[in-house]
């Protein structure tokens, strides 16, 4: 559905960092990103997040969303705490960035952008 999607809640304006919908769950799939270890806070958010996707955008026939918080580390104990009790199907995971001379093999940005417009250059010829 797209990155840094735009939610109004209450007259504020909020940004999902990533959100999917998964057409064989159908069902919608939250994903907040953070740069730095688990802070319990964050469940808050993303219980807040999927609290709005559920009365924002799901429709009758889809199943509740799914909350994924991705960060730099996370602590087990502070995470099963902050879960506990929450009613909304969510995790907490950690991610690992590239080692560095794997990250320099990749395309840069740059690059990606200019082979996508290629592609859709041909497509629409």
């Amino acid at each position: 559905m797209g990155s840094q999607y735009h939610m109004e809640v209450g007259g504020q304006d909020y940004y999902i960092d990533l959100l999917f919908y998964d057409t064989i769950l159908r069902a919608y799939i939250v994903i907040d990103l953070k740069v730095e270890a688990f802070k319990p806070e964050f469940a808050g958010k993303m219980n807040f997040y999927l609290n709005a996707v559920d009365e924002r955008l799901r429709h009758q026939d889809d199943q509740p969303p799914i909350g994924l918080i991705l960060c730099k580390e996370r602590n087990h104990v502070t995470v099963e705490f902050s879960l506990r009790g929450m009613d909304q199907p969510m995790g907490v995971s950690e991610y690992r960035l590239l080692p560095k001379d794997v990250q320099a093999t990749l395309p840069s940005p740059e690059e990606w952008e200019a082979e996508l417009e290629f592609v859709d250059a041909e497509e629409a010829s």
